[in-house]
């Protein structure tokens, strides 16, 4: 999941490429929505083997509420870090 520190927004999305995905979103190249409310940190990913496992994930974290997202997120990064520096390849 993609933050922006502005207006707080959440991005949910499904790659093969994280590391790539994020960068483009970073430089406003990925989707219209990252560039528009600047979604541009990395705070949360999961990784699946199998891309309709990974899809499926996405279709239910995009219906959860904001709040279940968020809780989410500081579960497993409370002090809400940047992932993007961590990434490799």
């Amino acid at each position: 999941m993609n933050c922006s520190t502005v207006s707080a927004s959440l991005y949910i999305g499904v790659t093969s490429t994280l590391n790539k995905r994020v960068w483009d979103h970073k430089q406003g190249e990925a989707s219209k929505f990252t560039a528009r409310y600047k979604c541009v940190i990395l705070l949360y990913a999961e990784e699946y083997t199998s891309i309709s496992d990974a899809i499926a994930r996405e279709k239910r974290l995009k219906n959860w509420k904001k709040a279940w997202k968020w809780a989410l997120i500081k579960k497993s990064n409370p002090d809400l870090i940047d992932w993007y520096p961590t990434l490799r390849g």
